[in-house]
């Protein structure tokens, strides 16, 4: 029988992570919603939500209620089961896609503990394979949802989605690929690191291409616009999940914000050095007193607060783009992925394997 310290450091190491992550997350998915609405709004020259609390501040809260409390209405003719599933994969898949995910470096938090603790459930040495393994996984509750809703428009949401997400993977992976093989690591913990001390993606020949390939790609994974063709609501109503309702409803929105958490987060760990300091004035003019003080406050950031403002950075540019352009159409969307992104991520690859081969990084 373990005693009463194993028990203890079980739930430590185990259970708090856990319970973080998922409050994190929750309040995240939540009330970005109602910023996307306020920044959406004030893009449009308006106030967005302002009736509930000040300057709306209680409208996710009053939503989420309306929601839990919304008849959960189930088509006649829909296959029940999987109709029932379809959101809880797609949401499981999301959240376990962040387990893996390093928000800092091992801490004690300026002394309150004993011991250094990790800012991570899992420290997988195969972290980014698995979140892209999630990713792919949770297309099925995508392609699910639409099949089992029996509704035409949610069927041609489910193919779309699919097919929009096997062609984009392709180019994201790529894009990773690059990463990877100058970091020499899977572990996203040791590609920051690799950042800190050799490297910085974004400062190579092939970084700026790498990001952008990657961001075009996770934005398009994701199902925002301009890539919003899955639930194009002017031609699919709602796309495949017109036939949900009340709390399943809601499951598809934290998903996907969740995934867009989740692009965000490898974005900034594997191009923009994770929780390291941005300088953001160049190093050579470091003896000059005023500037070597900015940096200086610039470094004194927490490591966690490096990571969420760049995430947050992310986060933004995701309303920003909903807010500015068009979607595209489908043989575009599909245009874009095969005739310029594939050829694009694999010319990249191809350089950054050369440049290893030959020591240049």
């Amino acid at each position: 029988m373990p005693d009463i310290h194993q028990i203890m450091s079980i739930v430590t190491s185990l259970v708090i992570p856990v319970a973080v992550l998922l409050v994190f997350i929750l309040v995240n998915t939540v009330y970005l919603q109602y910023v996307e609405r306020k920044v959406l709004g004030h893009m449009q020259a308006r106030l967005g939500p302002m009736r509930a609390g000040f300057h709306g501040l209680l409208q996710p809260i009053a939503d989420t209620f309306k929601l839990m409390l919304k008849e959960d209405i189930i088509p006649a003719k829909a296959d029940k089961w999987v109709f029932i599933a379809a959101p809880f994969l797609t949401l499981i898949m999301a959240f376990g896609a962040m387990v893996v995910v390093p928000f800092g470096p091992k801490t004690d938090f300026y002394g309150l503990l004993s011991d250094k603790v990790p800012l991570y459930v899992s420290n997988l040495n195969i972290g980014v394979l698995y979140i892209l393994a999630f990713a792919s996984v949770g297309t099925y509750g995508v392609i699910m949802a639409g099949w089992a809703s029996n509704n035409k428009y949610s069927l041609m949401g489910g193919f779309r989605s699919a097919a929009q997400m096997i062609s984009y993977e392709i180019p994201m992976a790529f894009a990773i690929i690059t990463v990877v093989l100058m970091a020499g690591s899977l572990n996203l913990s040791d590609i920051v690191n690799a950042q800190s001390q050799r490297w910085n993606i974004i400062a190579l020949p092939v970084g700026p291409v790498a990001f952008f390939l990657y961001l075009i790609a996770g934005i398009a994974e994701t199902n925002r616009v301009p890539f919003d063709l899955p639930e194009a609501e002017s031609e699919l109503v709602a796309g495949f999940f017109t036939e949900y309702s009340g709390i399943r409803y809601a499951m598809f929105f934290m998903a996907e914000y969740m995934n867009m958490m989740v692009v965000s987060l490898l974005a900034s760990i594997m191009f923009l050095g994770g929780w390291l300091p941005v300088q953001i004035l160049p190093q050579t003019l470091g003896n000059l007193p005023h500037i070597a003080w900015v940096n200086r406050m610039l470094a004194a950031l927490p490591p966690t607060i490096w990571l969420l403002v760049k995430l947050y950075f992310f986060l933004f540019v995701y309303m920003w783009l909903r807010a500015t352009l068009p979607r595209y159409r489908y043989d575009q969307l599909m245009t874009l992925s095969w005739k310029i992104l594939l050829p694009l991520s694999l010319g990249t690859l191809l350089v950054a394997a050369c440049m290893k081969q030959m020591g240049w990084l």
